[in-house]
Order: C-alpha cells, then structure tokens, then sequence
C-alpha cells in the first residue's frame, strides 16, 4: 500500500505544472538561476537541481548534468548564452539530494530510474522545448549510460565523455587503484558522507584535502591489507567496497549490456592519457548495437593528447602539444547539441565517425573506425647481451631475432617503482628521467629512426617471462625518446599474472617457468620524428598507480605479506619477446 501511494504521489507530482516544483527555489541574487529546486522521484525521494535559463522567453532545449560531485559551479554560462537552459543535478544522496548514495561498486542502484525521471521532469520545465541532452564526463558520464537504455521519450542526445564499460577498466586487477581510489573516498567521496551521518573526521574537500598531504596520502597508501581499512575511508560505502574487494572479477557496470538498447546518439570527447579512455570501447559498440540507426550512425569519438583532468588543454604535465591541441570542450559539445537538438544544419551529421590528435605531428585527423583499419603491424625483437638494465645497459630493439638470451631484475614490493605522475593520479605524459638509475626497469632501444614512423591504434608486447614467485606483475611502456635525451611515455599495458588468463580464471605460477603473456597496450597515435628513438621499459610495479604485487599465492586484498621476486625476461630464438607496432602507411612516402 504504502508503495502504490508513493507511485501515485510520483505520478501526480510529474503530470503537475513544471513550475509547481519550482516555487520551492531558494533566494538567489544571480539573474535566470533556480537553486535547489525540488526534482521528485518515483519512489518519493527528492533531488535538488539548479536551473540556469537564457535570456530569451525560448522555447529552448534543456541540458541535464547529473553528478555525485556537487551540482554547485561548473561552466554554465557558454551552454545558457547560446540558448540552452541549463539543469545541474545532485545525485541520489549526495550534496542538497534526499536519500543514501550508491556508489558504482554495487550492481543495484537507483541511477537508471532516477536519470529518467530527471530527463522527463526536464522536458517539462517552463520555457522548455521538450527535447533534452545530457552531458558530462566520468561519473557523470556513468549516470549517462545508466539512465539511456531505459530510453526516456524526451532524450535526444548525449555527450558522456571519459567512462569505460566495466569498473575493472579503472582499477587494477583483482584490486583497486590505490592512488586514484583512495584519494578519490577519502577526499572527494567520503566528506560529504560524513557530514550527512555526523561521523568523524574531514567534512569538507578543502579540509580532507589537507590533511591527504600532511600525512594521510602515506598511511593509507601504504596500509595493508586492503580489506582491513579503517572504515573513514570508504565511509557509507565501506561495505560495498569490501564485498567487491572480496570477488574483483564482478562487473557491476556492464554498461555494455544496455548498448543494444540505447537509440541516441553519444559524443565522447576523451585523451591518450585518459585512464578513462576505455570509454572507446562503448563508442565501438554503440556504432555495432545501438538500437537505432541514427544511435549507431550519431555516434562521435574525439581523442586528444589530454589528461583525465586536462581534457581540451594544449599542455599535459610537461609537454606542450601545440595550439592545434587545445580545444574548447562546451564549444564542441554545443554544436553537437545545436543539430541534434536544435536541428540546424551545421555539419555535424557529415562529420568523421572518430577525429584523433596525432602527438609527434601535433596535428588532428580524421578517422572512419578506431583503431584504423590500415594500420600495418611492425615487429620489433627484444636483444641483450644479459645486461638491459637501465637505459646504460645492452638493451636493444631489432627488426629480427637474435639467438637466445635473457635479462633478470629484482622485484622488491617495499620498494617498488614509483608512479611519475600527479598527486592525484591522474595519468600524465612524463619524463623517465628520474627511473634512470633503477636496476629494476629493463630498457630496449631502437636505433634512431632515419624517417618518421607513425604508431597509431593498440601496441601490444608478446612477454616471455619466469618468475620466482607464485604470482607477480609485469609492465611495459612504450617510450618515445628524443635526440635531447627526453623520454616521454606514449602508451602502457600491465598484466598480473595469476589473472593473465582472465579474472574469472586466476592460476598461479610454477616458479621458474616461462610463461606467454599478451600485452595489449593503451590506445596511442604518436608520430616519432626522425632522429626519436622507440624505446620498451620492463618492470613489475607502478606504485601507487597500482597495487603492489606482493609476490605471494595469497589473497592479497586480504593478505599484508611480501616477498621479493627475480623475474627474467627471455628473448631471441624459440623464446622471441617482441614489441608489435601498429603502424599507419606515410601517405609522405
């Protein structure tokens, strides 16, 4: 009884004048801003959302940004000026929302059905046209693909940038990311919950923030095992992390799943050096599935030299792209949604299905499939005379075989190789300069090319490698090195060895014997200008990037021991350790 109550009460409140919801604005000095207005749910929760309208009567289409990370700020201004109005949502108990957040570690959430509910009320608003879009990267582009395959009839267009299919994607694994995942709960997640539940500890991001780089970034990131973290970490959702914790090889996203039942189009707009850029994976799939013709022809894929955090930015980390890089991401998204929403005729309709940045050239191209069909693979053979240790060693790539030979290294979990990259960790282009002198980094080097060499679509090593352990990592990058002595990293890929045959299927090793991994490196287009130098580095850890091996047959999410590995890498002869290059034919030439 109680339920159907609810449901009527949802219903009579969604076939009510939209303005009704919007008396119970706050006060607000900011001209054509609603704060806090009140967005009923089906099952009688409430969200808050703030409503930003142009000038113009209108009637204009609506843009949706739902976000767990506070609806307050963002870029508003460029979407409203050019005749959007403009709903930016707190999700499910996060920030001004009624009820409890469900993170995106457990299967069952209300993010489907709230984001249909959110996109009709939408439609609704005064002034609106009643087409709507929605929009926003990462868990915002997660809340995308959760509410499209419901299909809600208003729903046009969206712009979900910078989210892969599984959640496997953006941990490590078996494990999480300690140092994205960690900092990412106790300074951007779990604040919020604290204050809404009055438990101890930061309640606000600056606060948390603060106390991360006094101390609280060393002790958690080297806490062990994961399973026993103190519960201020995870907060609320300490419990749905753990249980994930406890069976790593769940998916409980399959956003993959819904493709078939998605019928708008999607634009992704994503980087090299996105740890996010899995996202391409639905963008195949949608232009595969997608339920409609106009889903499946609709769909854009933009890649640039970005960061997860610098998407549209010339400069990353470092290194400076160019100004052909920097790209304005609200003035691509607008004219997305101006012919989708508005149906002018501005040529996106006509536009290549995928538009990437090709770093080394610094210049954009486009592109009718990703990866590119005409790539050709180039094959280059790992050779040593036993001492590619360091870029000083004997380390070389050649474009055949050599006789048999091996190099060694010495795998220490409580001093593993440490991640070059932001306190955040977000992925960045970096100098490998400061590794230089680590004996625990295998270095292969090509010659200097004569001419330039073009890599473009998914690299990929074939390992043959033994360790003393039961269970180990092993990494690879592959490094653009420059006549100046500068090494820049353009691509990475990882394998830990007890899931090399799937996370569903872990098998330990037998110490010492030779086993085949495959490598499938993250997607890349770099140019290497004559003079560069293609280099492969070999290692078995990327602290606090990712988990630390600990070299045991333990459950190491449950499991606090470590133990030091020799591992050694076989090439040449039967045993032929190879770097296989995806390489785009020079219309140059």
């Amino acid at each position: 009884m109680k339920r159907n109550l609810l449901l009527l009460a949802f219903l009579l409140t969604a076939l009510a004048p939209a303005h009704a919801a919007t008396k119970a604005k706050a006060k607000t000095t900011e001209p054509n801003v609603e704060r806090n207005v009140a967005v009923p749910m089906r099952d009688g929760v409430v969200l808050r959302a703030d409503v930003y309208r142009p000038d113009s009567p209108g009637p204009h289409p609506v843009l949706v940004l739902r976000t767990p990370y506070n609806k307050n700020g963002g870029k508003n201004e460029p979407y409203v000026k050019a005749g959007y109005i403009v709903v930016r949502q707190d999700a499910r108990g996060r920030y001004a929302s009624e009820g409890k957040w469900e993170s995106f570690y457990r299967a069952e959430t209300h993010d489907a059905t709230d984001g249909y509910d959110t996109v009709e009320w939408a439609a609704k608003l005064p002034g609106s046209n009643g087409k709507v879009g929605t929009f926003g990267a990462s868990y915002n582009a997660f809340l995308q693909w959760k509410l499209a395959p419901l299909r809600p009839p208003s729903l046009v267009a969206m712009s979900a940038s910078s989210i892969p299919p599984r959640l496997t994607q953006v941990e490590g694994p078996g494990t999480i990311k300690p140092g994205r995942r960690l900092n990412w709960f106790y300074g951007g997640m779990s604040p919020d919950m604290r204050l809404r539940s009055g438990t101890p500890g930061p309640t606000t991001k600056p606060e948390a923030a603060k106390l991360w780089k006094e101390g609280e970034d060393q002790r958690l990131l080297h806490f062990l095992p994961w399973l026993d973290l103190p519960r201020m970490v995870f907060e609320d959702e300490d419990e749905a992390v753990k249980s994930w914790l406890c069976a790593p090889h769940r998916d409980p996203w399959k956003l993959l799943d819904g493709c078939p039942n998605v019928t708008v189009p999607n634009q992704d707009l994503v980087g090299w050096f996105d740890h996010c850029n899995d996202s391409i994976e639905l963008h195949q799939a949608m232009r595969r599935v997608g339920k409609t013709e106009v889903a499946r022809k609709g769909q854009r894929l933009i890649i640039g030299p970005w960061s997860h955090s610098g998407r549209g930015n010339r400069k990353q980390g470092g290194v400076d792209f160019g100004p052909a890089a920097a790209l304005s991401l609200e003035e691509t998204e607008i004219r997305y949604f101006d012919h989708w929403l508005k149906g002018k005729a501005n040529g996106v309709d006509k536009d290549a299905p995928v538009k990437i940045f090709v770093m080394g050239a610094n210049q954009w191209r486009d592109e009718q499939e990703w990866p590119p069909a005409r790539a050709k693979s180039h094959t280059l053979f790992l050779n040593s005379a036993g001492h590619a240790n360091t870029p000083a060693g004997d380390g070389r790539l050649l474009a055949k075989a050599a006789a048999s030979a091996r190099d060694s290294f010495r795998y220490d979990p409580n001093d593993p190789v440490p991640t070059l990259w932001s306190a955040a960790m977000f992925t960045l282009p970096a100098d490998q300069a400061p590794l230089t002198t680590r004996h625990d980094i295998l270095v292969y080097q090509a010659e200097p090319l004569t001419a330039a060499l073009e890599v473009t679509g998914y690299p990929e090593v074939i390992l043959h490698a033994a360790s003393s352990a039961p269970d180990t990592d092993f990494f690879v990058k592959l490094i653009d090195v420059a006549p100046d002595g500068s090494n820049r990293d353009i691509a990475s890929g990882m394998v830990r060895a007890r899931y090399r045959n799937g996370l569903d299927k872990p098998k330990l090793l037998k110490p010492g014997e030779v086993i085949e991994y495959r490598l499938k490196l993250r997607p890349t287009a770099n140019e290497f200008q004559p003079g560069h130098r293609i280099r492969l580095d070999i290692t078995s850890s990327d602290f606090p990037n990712y988990d630390r091996n600990h070299n045991t047959a333990a459950d190491q999410n449950a499991d606090a021991r470590l133990a030091v590995a020799t591992q050694t890498i076989h090439h040449g002869g039967r045993l032929a350790s190879r770097l296989i290059l995806p390489v785009i034919p020079s219309a140059r030439k």
